[in-house]
């Protein structure tokens, strides 16, 4: 059964995924997502914090993920990107959510939504970049 966190990082990938695409500005993308089905089982408030936080922190986070990339972040698919700032956001700013579920739910999301083996390159990538961000919490883990 999917969470209501699950769900909001679902429509916050979505919301990323457009405005990489479209360049959308956040609040109309979290207005055009509010009418779609599903939205309403959401933790909107969540969601909303995911969407703007990682569209407002994107170049910084960008420089943070780019020493773990095996290839320029602008090769990565809008999948990936999204999935590496959703998950890279939420591992600087959103520190009383442990890095593991940080790190699950991004590959959860990745072997939904990416590619083959897309997965394991975001859970290779967010393991370094925990260890970067996080290294008390995953010392003591």
């Amino acid at each position: 059964m999917k969470t209501n966190r699950r769900r909001s990082r679902e429509f916050a990938l979505q919301g990323l995924y457009q405005w990489q695409l479209a360049k959308t500005d956040p609040a109309t993308i979290a207005r055009q997502l509010g009418e779609a089905k599903g939205f309403d089982k959401i933790d909107v408030e969540y969601f909303r914090t995911l969407l703007e936080g990682a569209v407002a922190a994107a170049a910084l986070l960008e420089r943070e993920l780019t020493p773990h990339l095996d290839r320029k972040y602008e090769q990565l698919s809008p999948v990936e990107r999204g999935i590496l700032l959703l998950a890279g956001y939420e591992l600087m700013y959103r520190p009383e959510v442990p890095y593991r579920v940080v790190i699950n739910e991004a590959v959860e999301l990745a072997k939904s939504y990416g590619g083959t083996d897309g997965h394991q390159f975001v859970n290779a990538v967010l393991d370094k970049l925990a260890a970067q961000l996080r290294a008390l919490e995953m010392r003591d883990s």
